[in-house]
């Protein structure tokens, strides 16, 4: 199995089912990659991938920053 690596204007599917997560209400929006941000929260966990912040616009006109755990390709009709 390949690991999900978002790019910048990939359409993706924002995963939050964690209902106690004040973001849940995003779970299962779709967008698109608008811009990644970078900062240095990867060299406080030790993992790169924290240090990108998604810039994601959704299909409802919303704009959201989210991290790379919380993404997931789009599901498709």
């Amino acid at each position: 199995m390949t690991k999900f690596k978002p790019e910048q204007d990939e359409r993706v599917r924002i995963d939050i089912p964690d209902e106690t997560d004040p973001d849940h209400r995003l779970h299962g929006d779709h967008g698109r990659i608008m811009t990644i941000i970078r900062d240095d929260a990867g060299i406080e966990t030790g993992d790169t991938r924290d240090s990108l912040i998604y810039r994601v616009r959704t299909d409802d006109d919303h704009t959201v920053d989210v991290r790379w755990r919380d993404l997931r390709p789009p599901l498709e009709k």
